[in-house]
């Protein structure tokens, strides 16, 4: 419940950018209801490793009172990277330097610290919206379920790529943009799959070539997550290639240990065609809302943005709320404006590299264009 008086903030979706926004908010005093689908936190898998940049990730949970917490969840050695061909060749590598510039953690434990910030029932899980609708004056009416709609003085849609809020301001939808990853993890790595989890090394693993790859990388425990990536006009044939045992195929030729990162998985593969919205999506801006994450800008994984990006979000609207005057109207679309005019060219350079990446990957000799791609950025 929010104080009497107080301006009722809705933020739908209980991802990493709305619970950065809600954690930010919180420590200040200012309440926040976020509406999830989901059952509970822990209704489904959430993602593997996620490295937290300085100025985006870093930051946002410095705001919210979370970095000591943070670094104390890192996996050790997680920054380390390697770049082979199909050949099984290292190309590029870069070992853990230890100063922990982009320290590697778990997207689940990230959302487990963020949720600890909030006091309880602050995530109202179970609670999938439908629809929302404006009512003037800046006001929304938030459909959830068959109850009556709750009235929002300031909604947020941070709900992802297939956002119910985002069609309040903008047309534009996701688009599938050529690659389909299939995701599965070996456990015990070290142990039970010696052979390629030397090739994964520490920390993350490239091997690229012929328009696919072997994406891997570690989580503690020795478990490894692997992506069967595959360049394809189909992505339901990765589905069918899964149901028929014939994934495999598509890595003859390759060197035994990356294709037994393939053949080895101790668990079903998910599979996860990638997809992202216009490079530099924008929108006129709406009183009384906007959109955060993967709602606003959403993106493919090849640079390393996504995630990181909706934390800052989250940090960056709180923050410029907190500044403008949460409690009135005015102080409200002050911020709004502020918070979307960083925001989209901010996305836009970010979604813009990441689609060049992609391409980059998924090209006939994706593993030396990597690699260069690597040492520019080091030069």
């Amino acid at each position: 419940m929010t104080a009497a008086g107080a301006p009722v903030i809705v933020v739908v979706g209980a991802g990493l950018g709305g619970l950065t926004l809600a954690a930010v908010l919180a420590r200040h005093g200012v309440e926040v209801v976020v509406l999830d689908r989901d059952a509970g936190p822990s209704a489904r898998t959430q993602g593997g490793m996620l490295d937290m940049h300085e100025e985006s990730g870093q930051a946002a949970l410095r705001a919210a009172g979370l970095e000591d917490a943070s670094r104390a969840a890192v996996l050790p050695g997680g920054e380390a990277l390697r770049v082979l061909d199909r050949e099984g060749r290292v190309l590029h590598e870069e070992d853990d330097d230890g100063e922990g510039g982009r320290p590697e953690i778990r997207r689940e434990t990230l959302r487990e610290l963020l949720l600890g910030a909030l006091a309880p029932g602050t995530v109202r899980w179970g609670s999938g919206v439908t629809s929302a609708r404006p009512l003037g004056g800046g006001r929304h009416a938030v459909e959830v379920g068959a109850g009556e709609p709750l009235v929002a003085d300031l909604l947020v849609g941070a709900d992802g790529a297939w956002s119910r809020v985002r069609p309040l301001v903008s047309d534009a939808v996701p688009v599938y943009s050529g690659v389909t990853f299939a995701a599965a993890r070996l456990h015990d790595a070290d142990a039970r799959h010696p052979g390629p989890a030397e090739a994964v090394g520490g920390g993350l693993l490239f091997a690229l070539g012929d328009r696919r790859g072997v994406i891997a990388h570690r989580e503690p425990g020795a478990t490894i997550e692997v992506y069967a990536a595959v360049r394809t006009d189909d992505p339901a044939g990765l589905e069918r290639a899964l149901a028929d045992g014939t994934l495999p195929a598509a890595f003859d030729g390759w060197a035994p240990e990356l294709r037994a990162l393939v053949t080895e998985v101790d668990e079903p593969f998910a599979v996860r065609p990638i997809h992202a919205l216009p490079v530099g999506h924008a929108w006129e801006h709406r009183e009384g809302m906007t959109l955060i994450g993967d709602a606003a800008h959403l993106m493919s994984p090849f640079a390393g943005e996504g995630a990181n990006l909706a934390m800052q979000d989250g940090a960056e609207l709180a923050a410029a709320l907190l500044e403008q005057g949460v409690a009135t109207a005015a102080g409200r679309e002050r911020a709004l404006a502020t918070y979307e005019a960083a925001m989209v060219p901010r996305a836009a350079q970010a979604a813009a590299e990441s689609a060049a990446n992609l391409d980059l990957c998924f090209g006939p000799d994706g593993a030396t264009a990597l690699r260069d791609v690597f040492l520019a950025h080091r030069a």
